[in-house]
């Protein structure tokens, strides 16, 4: 009966630690975009709406177009960028909008890490400290 009870509990020990395994796998582990490649001078872009306000993955993001050049906004991870008042979809493609932040060291890629967005009269600072 002890050798029941001991291969029992080995059996659930192992199958706990798969489970455990399992969910550890599932958990996202996509780069985190910090400052470091950005440029140091904060600058502002005004552009049309490629790809709206997307807040999954590790950053909120979405797509403008300036000067023919369509541009990827990275925006605060996405629960700061929903306390910010950003929500999924919520600018519609074509809209003008005017984002604040650095832009991507590598001056062939068309990137800024955004502090501000402001969108008609609404200004979403996604991360107020640097705004």
């Amino acid at each position: 009966m002890q050798k029941l009870a001991l291969r029992l509990s080995r059996v659930l020990l192992a199958g706990g630690a798969l489970l455990a395994l399992a969910a550890l796998s599932s958990v996202r582990v996509d780069a985190h975009h910090g400052w470091g490649g950005y440029q140091d001078a904060t600058t502002d872009i005004t552009g049309t709406v490629e790809s709206t306000v997307n807040v999954s993955g590790p950053h909120a993001s979405m797509k403008i177009k300036v000067d023919g050049q369509v541009w990827d906004v990275v925006l605060a991870p996405p629960p700061r960028a929903e306390q910010a008042g950003l929500k999924t979809g919520m600018i519609p493609v074509g809209e003008k909008v005017t984002v604040h932040g650095n832009r991507h060291r590598d001056p062939k890629k068309f990137e800024i890490k955004t502090s501000r967005l402001t969108w008609k009269d609404k200004v979403f600072a996604v991360y107020p400290d640097r705004s």
